[in-house]
């Protein structure tokens, strides 16, 4: 006997919708990228250049991370029972690959330049260091209370603040060249640029590949799930448990419980399905749950394979 979870709406409902907050922030993105390279061709400023190109890696990044948030709006079909939820995560997927792209190119690039700095002109770097770092900043306002939302809004998060330690470092570096002379400033602020990128990057990867491995949710104890529904009235055990996560805030659980042989004539069946989806979406915070409940003699008709 196979009863499982409610009718809740699969699609979009529920959904903080962040489309309007993506297409500003890729507005200024865009922009910003615009006059850096404008700036880089009036002063001849590889470092400018060079934060331009990033800056396109971001743009691009960005624009991932818009589809995907028009994507998970669209409805639930019988072909697509969960909409395109899954976006989310591919698009944090891809923004990760691009950011890695960019920390690892900012990187190589900062110990080509520590062996042969480049001539530059540390005003006009300024200057347009200036223009881009209020453009980050704006876009970090704009998406700063909805970065915990899912992982795509994070992703989207980290390229701004990308962006930011990218013209915070044309500044420092066009600060010390100007008071010092010392080219070699705009090759260690990009060596500390992509010290800090990679990293973050690095978790942001490892946290869209444990949702697309469908990996059990890391706040879901297997373990401790097994133990409560065990120690539930008529329960006589629990296998095949199986959670994977959707999507962020979206995780499902299937497993398999065996009762009382008596349960599927007395009528408990019904009640106890109640007591376990409660106890599932109260307890564990998992709303979405599969339960089949088999008697005690349906085991000798089970394959072995039981987790």
């Amino acid at each position: 006997m196979s009863s499982h979870a409610h009718g809740h709406d699969h699609g979009h409902s529920g959904l903080i919708d962040h489309r309007g907050k993506l297409a500003a922030v890729l507005a200024i993105t865009v922009a910003v990228l615009v006059v850096e390279v404008v700036g880089a061709v009036i002063s001849g400023s590889l470092a400018l250049l060079a934060d331009a190109a990033h800056m396109l890696t971001d743009v691009a990044g960005l624009t991932l991370g818009l589809v995907a948030a028009i994507l998970t709006r669209r409805p639930a079909t019988p072909e697509r029972t969960w909409g395109y939820r899954r976006a989310e995560v591919l698009g944090a997927a891809a923004q990760a690959g691009v950011l890695l792209a960019v920390g690892l190119y900012v990187l190589v690039e900062g110990v080509r330049r520590l062996v042969s700095p480049p001539e530059v002109t540390s005003g006009a770097m300024l200057v347009f260091g200036v223009i881009g770092l209020v453009g980050n900043l704006i876009g970090m306002a704009i998406l700063a209370t909805s970065r915990g939302d899912n992982l795509n809004m994070r992703a989207a998060f980290l390229e701004v603040v990308n962006d930011a330690l990218g013209s915070v470092a044309v500044l420092v570096a066009a600060g010390v060249i100007a008071t010092t002379g010392w080219l070699r400033a705009d090759a260690v602020a990009s060596l500390v640029i992509g010290v800090l990128i990679i990293p973050r990057t690095l978790r942001l990867l490892r946290e869209t590949v444990h949702v697309l491995l469908e990996s059990t949710p890391k706040d879901l104890d297997l373990t401790l799930v097994r133990s409560r529904l065990c120690a539930m009235p008529h329960v006589q055990g629990v296998h095949d448990l199986h959670a994977t996560q959707v999507a962020t805030a979206l995780p499902v659980f299937t497993a398999h419980v065996v009762v009382d042989d008596s349960c599927f004539h007395d009528g408990h069946l019904a009640g106890m399905l109640d007591e376990i989806q409660r106890c599932m979406a109260d307890e564990f915070d998992v709303v979405h749950s599969t339960i089949q409940f088999e008697a005690v003699s349906h085991s000798a008709h089970e394959r072995s394979m039981h987790a």
